[in-house]
């Protein structure tokens, strides 16, 4: 610790007592005697890290110190030394004249020690704070892309049904809808699926055993379970033949979770790919070591390829490259995550590489409505039902198609825009505020309502700011808005956010 004696009336800097570095500060008193302001600039530049030096002379500005100490029985600095240590520079007051300190105590110490437990502490606080945000953000996302992905089926269902009540007498039509909400349940029963097998994967619940496998068998079980969806896609499976020949194929492992990562990987090389295209297998023994041996899959697709930005997040859950992948693809985007998380607890390496594109009783006949709508199922069934009340229906397959048709037809030619937020090219929220923009009488006052499986808050705020005039959550009730919106049709609508 140092101490020094500062009178304000003298300009003097006295040393009363050293007990860190003394040669260096006897050495400002013998060569600067009794000046202070010249002491504090010699300290500052031999004593101080140069990152430190300017707050540490503002902190000492002897000009402003009196005025400062007036408030205040005692300040405190902290810096780093030459030494790159942290040190405590504190002013005590020793005299008051006219109401100002006039002379000052300067005491600076070795606080290296408690300071950098202290940045630690709040450097550790800080993670805390930013892991439990993004634990935050990840619910929040969690619960909405949940949301979103759970109506959609069961939307897509629901609307067959209403569609079958009024056609008992169409047998073609009721047995494809069955088809149709049977493939709907399945996705959603997958989705189900999915998701508890990602809370057992993070909770540890997940037990792996420890049983007798087969390479040999293994992945020509596994293509022979794929072979039907595959051959339903117009993919084709090939297996390097000369992977059956491993020298050791008899292994220790755990058949059903090895299975289960496999069939995940071929289902979205299937899933992903295009009609025509091919699914490649080849498997590498790499080496072995005591009673350890490696073997290697590569699994290797033409499908419709990955970004480099997208491949460092392919892991993640829910994690996918394109806003239309749950709607074209069906997918959850959470099956390369439950891949990586069993890799990983079966201590393996899991590696991608991929190029993008490389390989009520409401009439409402004659209404025109603009349906955007990227969902194939989705848009026959809101098709279907507003053709049977009367209504003719314009699709648009995306948000840029949407703009595209509004902006091409006449002025009024359209009654409303049934608009879908999630889509490709542009989304829903894009879509509105383009057509809001065009320069035409009927661009800023025509009804643009938003139907879309995200029913929080912050989704209709967002569809509201956009210039939407209302959202609707999927299922929505179609005849009830039809009826609130036909009572106002003829009515001059210069707000377009009024909600309906």
């Amino acid at each position: 610790m140092s101490e020094y004696n500062l009178a304000f009336a003298k300009d003097n800097l006295n040393l009363l007592e050293s007990a860190c570095a003394p040669s260096l500060f006897l050495f400002f008193f013998i060569t600067v005697v009794d000046v202070a302001k010249e002491t504090v600039l010699h300290i500052t530049q031999y004593f101080v890290s140069a990152e430190y030096q300017n707050d540490f002379l503002h902190f000492f500005d002897l000009d402003t110190l009196p005025e400062r100490m007036a408030k205040s029985e005692q300040l405190h600095f902290y810096f780093l030394d030459f030494r790159q240590k942290w040190c405590q520079l504190t002013f005590v007051e020793q005299s008051r004249t006219n109401e100002k300190a006039s002379a000052l105590i300067a005491i600076v110490r070795d606080v290296d020690d408690e300071k950098r437990r202290e940045l630690e502490y709040q450097k550790q606080l800080q993670n805390t704070m930013l892991a439990a945000q993004a634990a935050n953000n990840a619910k929040t996302s969690f619960l909405s892309r949940m949301s979103h992905d759970i109506r959609t089926p069961l939307n897509g269902i629901i609307g067959l049904l209403k569609i079958d009540e009024k056609h008992w007498d169409d047998e073609a039509l009721l047995k494809s809808n069955h088809s149709k909400m049977l493939l709907s349940a399945n996705h959603l029963l997958s989705l189900i699926n999915d998701v508890l097998q990602m809370s057992k994967l993070e909770s540890g619940e997940i037990v792996l055993a420890h049983e007798l496998v087969n390479f040999n068998e293994l992945a020509p079980n596994i293509l022979t379970l794929m072979e039907a969806r595959a051959a339903e896609a117009g993919v084709t499976l090939e297996y390097n033949s000369a992977s059956d020949h491993l020298t050791y194929p008899y292994v220790y492992g755990s058949p059903l979770h090895i299975r289960k990562l496999f069939l995940d990987l071929y289902s979205n090389s299937i899933k992903y790919n295009k009609r025509g295209g091919k699914v490649t297998t080849t498997c590498h023994e790499l080496g072995s070591s005591g009673n350890y041996i490696t073997y290697q899959w590569v699994i290797t697709n033409t499908g419709i390829g990955m970004s480099p930005e997208f491949l460092e997040h392919i892991f993640e859950p829910f994690a996918q490259e394109n806003i239309d992948a749950r709607s074209v693809y069906h997918g959850t985007g959470l099956g390369l995550a439950i891949v990586k998380s069993l890799v990983d607890k079966m201590n393996g390496t899991i590696e991608v590489t991929s190029e993008k594109n490389a390989d009520t009783n409401a009439s409402i006949n004659g209404m025109h409505l603009l349906l955007a709508e990227d969902n194939d199922l989705n848009a026959e069934i809101a098709t279907t039902l507003l053709n049977d009340e009367g209504a003719n229906v314009t699709l648009a397959s995306d948000g840029e198609q949407a703009v595209k048709i509004f902006t091409k037809s006449p002025a009024h030619t359209f009654d409303a825009i049934l608009m879908d937020v999630m889509m490709p090219k542009l989304n829903g929220l894009e879509a509105t505020r383009a057509i809001r923009n065009l320069n035409r009488p009927d661009a800023k006052k025509i009804p643009i309502i938003a139907i879309t499986a995200n029913a929080f808050d912050e989704d209709s705020r967002a569809c509201l700011e956009a210039g939407m005039n209302a959202h609707l959550p999927k299922p929505f009730r179609l005849k009830m808005w039809l009826t609130r919106w036909q009572n106002t049709r003829n009515q001059e609508t210069a707000d377009h956010t009024a909600v309906f």
